[in-house]
């Protein structure tokens, strides 16, 4: 199957450091390499992949401090693809609504995966209008504000079977937060388990430029307590050995969190989660096998006198049966084919089996 991946510009396929769509889409790329399928990927020229690269901008526009208008690139990157989309089979967006209009009217079946929060109403009149635009969630609990979207499939995001590992020389010892801090994370939650269970934190987390004044005035403060150690930003090669030393993974959200990368990629490590009961956490933690659901700070405290009790052996089996990245791909080849089947439209290359 000859299958464009259409990828946003703010980060490299994939990113340097932090950058969870970018990550996913090139997990997807590889998988669907791997898998024999014939795939161009649109992004960032200093995006790394097997696949053929359409460089669309010369580099991550995060990159750039030039660029003050990030719609601009992405008006040449929709245009590039629609010059030569009847040479694929498929193409697989990755940049919210913004291809509705232009390729709603192409012959050449699209499907957009949505990355990001539906909550928002200006959401509401997009989808009310482009009803017929095929689109995938990324968990069923995300698709709950937009219920008249044309919802092709519910496909959890996966990652590479090798990419992060069980250390087992690295004994488990503290607590650990990864990913991003942000009011709706609530690494200030975090810091509060942490001190209630007596439990050191260690903080593997990036500061956007908006979340600044947040950062400065509410989380920097909690940083000087002794059991609380700030790390910073990491990237992939750091994660096995952070989340590995760890006896749980600490997500205490307080938004609809879409999916989560850092839960499984906790679970890749043999990591239990405790995770608060919102957004994406029910369909993507197993209660009790690969962490625990709570709903507030004193259940996660409880939960953590329990850890132990939890096989950190099951916890890898179980990511490597549910989230793997060629489990991802072969989902999304799944519904490559049915939504070519529903067009009537033969493969322009079929994969040789075997």
């Amino acid at each position: 199957m000859r299958i464009a991946q259409i990828a946003p510009l703010y980060e490299a396929v994939p990113p340097k450091l932090y950058g969870g769509t970018e990550r996913v889409v090139s997990y997807l790329t590889e998988a669907l390499v791997d898998l024999g399928h014939d795939v161009t990927l649109f992004a960032s020229g200093d995006s790394v992949t097997s696949a053929k690269l359409e460089a669309a901008w010369p580099r991550a526009l995060r990159l750039d401090p030039t660029i003050r208008d990030a719609l601009a690139p992405h008006m040449l990157l929709l245009e590039r693809v629609r010059k030569i989309a009847h040479e694929f089979d498929v193409l697989h967006f990755h940049l919210d609504y913004l291809p509705f209009p232009l390729f709603s009217t192409l012959d050449t079946p699209f499907v957009t995966t949505l990355h990001g929060r539906l909550d928002l109403p200006e959401l509401q009149p997009v989808f009310d209008t482009f009803t017929d635009a095929p689109v995938v969630s990324i968990s069923d609990s995300q698709r709950l504000p937009l219920q008249q979207a044309n919802w092709l499939n519910t496909i959890y995001h996966g990652l590479p079977d090798q990419l992060l590992t069980p250390q087992s020389d690295k004994k488990p010892e503290y607590l650990a937060f990864l990913g991003r801090i942000c009011p709706e994370k609530r690494v200030d939650t975090a810091i509060k388990i942490a001190a209630q269970s007596g439990l050191p934190l260690k903080i593997a987390a990036k500061v956007d430029k908006v979340d600044q004044e947040y950062f400065k005035s509410e989380i920097e403060p909690l940083l000087s307590q002794a059991h609380v150690e700030f790390i910073g930003e990491i990237n992939e090669a750091q994660k096995p050995e952070f989340l590995s030393g760890a006896k749980a993974l600490l997500f205490p959200i307080d938004w609809s969190e879409p999916f989560g990368l850092v839960m499984i990629e906790s679970m890749a490590c043999g990591t239990p989660v405790i995770a608060f009961n919102r957004g994406s956490v029910p369909e993507v933690i197993d209660h009790g096998v690969t962490g625990f659901i709570c709903e507030d700070v004193q259940g996660a405290v409880a939960a953590l006198q329990r850890i132990d009790e939890l096989s950190r052996t099951e916890i890898r089996s179980q990511f490597e049966r549910r989230f793997s990245s060629k489990i991802m791909a072969q989902n999304y080849v799944d519904s490559y084919t049915a939504l070519l089947e529903a067009t009537r439209r033969p493969m322009l290359r079929r994969v040789a089996v075997g």
